[in-house]
């Protein structure tokens, strides 16, 4: 079956590719103008920030690869100035320069990395439930969320190489220090909240050894993307913590409405226009979700009663993930079927390709993560 499959794709594709380099009309989205750039989507200063990863393994290979050169020399910078410092000014750039150089040329030639060759290449991965010939959105948001996993876990890992003092394969809270970025600044996300701190440290221990190996490690870095029930009711504890402006241990209507419904309503309402509606309009709904999730009807909600909704306050890659997935597919489905067929994505391919994509002509970039951020 699968033989008969890959042999229906090579026809099709086949015969796609001849229609279009046959074609006597030239498609506006091939335009010759448009370069593709690589991105700099690493931030030192703030790592939380979340960028959309790119759609092709290959470009998210050659970004993570320039990543890690920007992320070891800022850690350098960081840790060991005088490592830095003992290089004339620009010793090391230029080489690292040139390599981004030579990626970029990569990118753009066409013999060796033909975006339309790429996107026949891939289609076949990413329509794997079913194999059907149309690329859903369960699939399309299946697709990047395992982009991400990859670029979360390789981010970890590179964390945990600083943080493994004695090289072991684990993490004690002894060997871990919080982030430069957090240290320098008391504001910083989580940082009044406990993220960093020895109780966060623990709520990711989910053995109880007091170690963290790589995916009990990878959890603490990222716990709205955990699925531990342990790390999971220590974000509910922290939102509480840090919602609680009476310190009676819980959550009143009011704690909850200027705050927390908030980022519900954003989550759920996404597509939607919602910001013109007056503080008495949401006032309602507030009211109703906040008494669904009171269990016990006290009219204050628990660490435990929160938990129906943190995925929501703290929203994981899969969010983000249909988030890319829902944007590609509103601006590739010509037919609006709802799904995407191989033409529809060869006809496209600035959308899956956007974040890299610059006109020449005026240097703008369409980088659609502006779009549906």
């Amino acid at each position: 079956m699968g033989k008969v499959s890959a042999i229906i794709y090579i026809a099709v594709a086949l015969l796609i590719l001849f229609l279009i380099s046959h074609s006597p009309k030239k498609h506006p989205n091939h335009s010759r103008h448009r370069r593709l750039k690589l991105r700099s989507s690493f931030s030192f200063s703030n790592p939380t920030h979340h960028e959309p990863v790119a759609f092709d393994p290959l470009v998210a290979d050659i970004e993570r690869r320039r990543e890690d050169r920007q992320w070891e020399k800022q850690y350098l910078e960081h840790t060991h100035p005088e490592l830095v410092n003992d290089h004339a000014p620009g010793h090391e750039s230029q080489p690292e320069w040139e390599d981004f150089m030579n990626a970029e040329d990569y990118l753009n030639d066409e013999d060796k990395f033909n975006v339309t060759n790429r996107l026949v290449m891939l289609f076949p991965k990413i329509d794997a439930d079913p194999a059907d010939g149309f690329v859903t959105e369960n699939e399309l948001t299946e697709w990047h969320l395992q982009q991400a996993a990859k670029e979360v876990l390789h981010r970890s890992m590179r964390e945990m190489e600083v943080h493994d003092k004695n090289h072991d394969g684990f993490v004690s809270f002894a060997e871990y220090e919080p982030p430069t970025w957090v240290k320098n600044d008391n504001n910083s996300f989580g940082y009044d909240m406990g993220w960093w701190k020895e109780e966060h440290f623990n709520a990711s221990d989910v053995n109880g050894d007091g170690l963290l190996n790589i995916t009990e490690f990878n959890d603490f870095l990222h716990p709205s993307d955990s699925k531990s029930p342990k790390l999971l009711h220590w974000l509910c504890k922290e939102e509480v913590r840090e919602r609680d402006t009476d310190r009676d241990g819980k959550v009143n209507f009011d704690e909850f409405f200027h705050g927390l419904f908030d980022l519900v309503r954003n989550y759920d309402e996404e597509d939607h226009n919602s910001s013109h509606l007056s503080h008495d309009s949401l006032e309602s709904p507030a009211r109703r979700l906040f008494s669904q999730l009171d269990k016990d009807g006290d009219r204050l909600l628990s660490e435990e009663e929160l938990l129906p909704i943190i995925g929501k306050i703290h929203p994981s890659e899969r969010y983000y993930a249909k988030q890319q997935a829902d944007y590609i597919i509103s601006q590739a489905d010509s037919d609006k079927d709802g799904r995407l067929s191989l033409l529809e994505m060869i006809e496209n391919p600035y959308v899956f390709y956007s974040a890299i994509f610059s006109e020449d002509e005026d240097d703008d970039d369409y980088e659609y993560h502006d779009e549906f951020r």
